[in-house]
């Protein structure tokens, strides 16, 4: 059985632009020069990726975007704090201005270059969620020394596994005070950005009390809280988590407004009394048969008119596709449980779990965010 025709022009095409004659050809012609050399960057720095992340990593470990945050410093200068020799930091730093991390400044009395934050690392300092995840990378690295080995399921146990090990847990709440408290910190140092953007792309103006299920610390209630007084807060999580979380929202002044219930949605459900419920980055830590358990659970807990509200990552977001599939689709693979989804499956899920007038509302950074509003009739 022949081809189609597009199959039979792709595989041409393919084979045309794996020659090695044809590449040296697109190198060199001006039309397509550019293209070509874009696209060798590209695989380079997939090639590459791994060198910049211990960059990263690196910089975070020394603190080295707080001692440039108020003002340029020479490799000289920064080199004892450091714990290394003149060179090896000006190796280190010279690494940084190459991928954004810095910028060289001018050069001081002696002619040596002087390095202040460049338009990556001008994020860093005052954002200790991202300084945080990214000294919790080390285990999905270790994790990735075999990829062939975790796709077919080999390792036993993972390191990401046994951090995360609420999620494939047929009972979360075993898990110890301290342990619990380790995972629900790096999740509420992380959740600025999400927070923000979910309450910049839909108004709780219009309800009257939020629950966030899954809600740690209380980072997400607070904000929301902060934004609208009138808004009476509930919170439910593992009852190791909502001793911290009742503190926190105290420390915020919101103690009067806020009630803080603890328990395992799997054996208690979810409370009722919202109108309003949010999922914020908890749909994806679970495999479908989980995710649909939450979903049911908040469906039953939400009276007529109610509103979910479902904020995490998904796959296919236009400009942050490899986020959702490749990132976030390996970290889940290594953590051993659950996946991204694409909106469409989250809506079918959605509308499974009897939700109705579903819809996805523009986030301003999908690349993390992206949200997922749900009514019941």
């Amino acid at each position: 059985m022949q081809l189609p025709f597009l199959d039979r022009w792709r595989a041409w095409r393919d084979a045309k632009l794996a020659s090695p004659a044809f590449q040296r050809w697109a190198a060199d012609f001006p039309l397509t020069r550019f293209e070509a050399a874009r696209r060798a960057r590209g695989l380079f720095d997939i090639t590459a990726g791994f060198v910049y992340s211990q960059i990263l990593f690196a910089y975070v470990e020394l603190e080295l975007f707080d001692k440039l945050a108020d003002k340029p410093r020479t490799a000289a200068d920064l080199a004892p704090e450091m714990g290394m020799d003149v060179a090896a930091a000006d190796r280190l730093l010279r690494a940084g201005v190459a991928i954004d991390l810095l910028e060289r400044r001018g050069k001081d009395d002696t002619g040596a270059a002087r390095y202040g934050l460049g338009k990556l690392g001008i994020a860093m300092p005052g954002n200790p969620g991202i300084a945080a995840m990214v000294r919790h990378h080390r285990m999905l690295y270790h994790d990735l020394d075999d990829p062939l080995a975790l796709f077919r399921g080999e390792p036993e146990e993972t390191e990401l596994g046994r951090y995360w090990s609420y999620a494939g847990s047929a009972d979360p709440a075993a898990d110890g005070d301290e342990r619990v408290a380790e995972y629900s910190t790096l999740m509420s140092a992380s959740s600025g950005f999400v927070a923000e953007d979910t309450l910049d792309a839909y108004s709780l103006k219009g309800h009257q009390c939020l629950m966030d299920v899954g809600g740690g610390e209380g980072r997400f209630l607070i904000q929301a809280g902060r934004r609208w007084p009138h808004l009476q807060l509930m919170l439910f999580d593992l009852p190791a988590v909502v001793a911290r979380a009742e503190q926190n929202l105290a420390a915020a002044g919101l103690a009067e407004r806020a009630s803080v219930i603890g328990g395992d949605i799997k054996a208690d459900g979810v409370p009722t009394g919202a109108d309003v419920i949010s999922l914020v980055r908890v749909i994806l830590d679970h495999n479908d048969d989980g995710a649909m358990t939450i979903l049911r659970a908040v469906r039953k807990a939400l009276p007529p008119g109610g509103t979910l509200l479902v904020t995490e990552p998904m796959s296919e977001a236009p400009g942050a596709e490899s986020v959702g599939d490749a990132y976030f689709g390996l970290y889940l693979l290594a953590m051993g449980s659950g996946r991204t989804r694409p909106p469409r499956e989250h809506k079918a899920m959605l509308r499974e779990a009897g939700f109705d007038d579903i819809r996805l509302v523009r986030t301003r950074r999908p690349l993390q965010t992206r949200l997922m509003v749900a009514k019941v009739a």
